[in-house]
């Protein structure tokens, strides 16, 4: 960062009157984590850093390496709106660093900019598109409740739909701190909701997804209202998902997966990173779909994709090509959920599709009937695989997948591991509800 930068910064801190800098990170599994600063300290953040202990951090160090220190990138600067202007604050998301000032391998946007650089040796540059969903609970004594806010459906409009005025207000929040906003809309399940906002470049837009979420919960708490992203919170009805659309463009900004001489105007190119990510989406499953719960998502009879396999016209395979073409050209994994880490999902994402591309993988033949109305044996016979259905499976085909672990490198892999190990024996040793109520009074 050149001393020009620095001063530029400053003085939009102070031209701003920031009271208060957030430096902003994330750990392991996706949560956004800071450390406060009073906007004195801002030059010496820009330019030396801010220690911290990484020990506290989920998967970050050991106790007798714990000397961490966090880097602002000075593109993500941005307001926090909501605070009082008589206590404004600021934000910068940081990148981690060693006292020696050697990135942190365990910094999960480190790794997603690796696979960003090494997509730019290849000559593209990686964009995703995420379409986040979430449901409003209410809160009760001040807890989040599973008390439904509202019983709106599919783009229900008031007074059904009485988180109208709670999407307003973060879409302004969210406008405010920059986001090019495209679409909100109330979704399927009672009390579930969609924001979309404008795809860019994969660092960019994972900054966004956890800003979108501490965004979201936080108008959402001013409201009385608890913003949960769980994959599933309510049984028999649809859960959240986080549909990722993704694209490669030339540097020239050319869409490299456009091809309009080619069936289905789709090029080679994103033919291959198709087969890609359908090779490895086992392994890419362990970190698009991170928790116990996600698996509850990850069933058929709810829209939640669940088999593997592509279509450029089908909402029941795995992998979609949506219609449009030309720049909009692109393919959407429709898997992930939004408790996943969008630094590490991304960077699982294109390392399996640049994959496809490096070793000219080619996808199997589209799935173009209704995947869900399929007998077990017609899948089979059409080659159509199935997700893994536990994080415990999930964990073993990541474990067994040399690509996705190179990608996120032994650091990541290890606390994935014991990550989901814990929580796996943790949850099979759990006597649930469902088990004295099918047990207790027969046995």
């Amino acid at each position: 960062m050149s001393g020009d930068d620095v001063s530029r910064i400053l003085e939009q801190i102070e031209k701003d009157r920031v009271k208060f800098i957030r430096l902003q990170f994330t750990d392991i599994i996706g949560m956004a984590k800071n450390v406060a600063i009073p906007a004195k300290q801002a030059e010496k953040a820009l330019t030396d850093g801010i220690s911290f202990d990484g020990s506290s951090i989920q998967g970050f160090a050991r106790i007798e390496e714990s000397d961490m220190v966090l880097k602002p990138d000075i593109s993500t600067y941005r307001i926090l709106p909501w605070r009082p202007d008589t206590m404004r604050a600021a934000r910068f998301i940081c990148d981690i660093y060693t006292p020696k000032g050697k990135p942190f391998e365990g910094d999960p946007r480190y790794i997603l900019r690796k696979q960003v650089e090494e997509a730019a040796k290849m000559g593209y540059i990686f964009n995703t598109g995420p379409e986040l969903e979430f449901f409003l609970f209410r809160q009760e004594d001040g807890k989040p409740s599973l008390e439904l806010q509202d019983t709106g459906g599919y783009f229900d409009l008031a007074p059904t739909d009485l988180a109208e005025d709670v999407r307003r207000d973060i879409i302004i929040a969210l406008t405010d701190m920059g986001f090019d906003i495209e679409a909100s809309h109330h979704e399927v399940a009672e009390s579930q909701h969609e924001i979309d906002f404008k795809y860019g470049d994969a660092l960019m837009t994972a900054d966004n997804v956890i800003t979108f979420k501490f965004a979201t919960k936080t108008i959402a708490l001013q409201r009385g209202l608890h913003a949960s992203f769980m994959a599933k919170p309510i049984f028999g009805i649809n859960g959240s998902g986080m549909h990722t659309n993704c694209s490669l463009s030339t540097m020239d900004g050319q869409n490299a997966f456009y091809d309009p001489a080619a069936p289905l105007q789709l090029s080679d190119i994103a033919m291959k990173f198709i087969a890609g990510i359908l090779k490895h989406v086992k392994a890419i499953t362990r970190v698009a779909n991170p928790t116990i719960n996600s698996y509850k998502r990850l069933v058929p009879g709810y829209e939640a994709p669940v088999y593997i396999g592509w279509s450029a016209s089908n909402r029941t395979a795995l992998v979609r090509v949506p219609a449009p073409r030309g720049r909009s050209t692109r393919v959407e994994l429709r898997s992930p959920d939004p408790t996943c880490n969008p630094y590490l999902t991304f960077a699982a994402i294109l390392a399996a599709g640049l994959d496809g591309i490096k070793n000219d993988l080619e996808p199997p033949k589209s799935a173009d009937k209704n995947i869900f109305h399929m007998t077990a044996g017609q899948r089979k016979d059409e080659g159509i695989d199935t997700l893994p259905g536990s994080l415990f499976e999930s964990n073993q085909f990541l474990m067994a997948d040399p690509l996705i672990c190179n990608a996120l490198g032994s650091h990541i892999v290890e606390n994935l591991n014991l990550i989901a190990e814990i929580e796996w024996d943790s949850f099979r040793t759990a006597v649930t509800d469902w088990e004295t109520k099918r047990y207790l009074a027969t046995y």
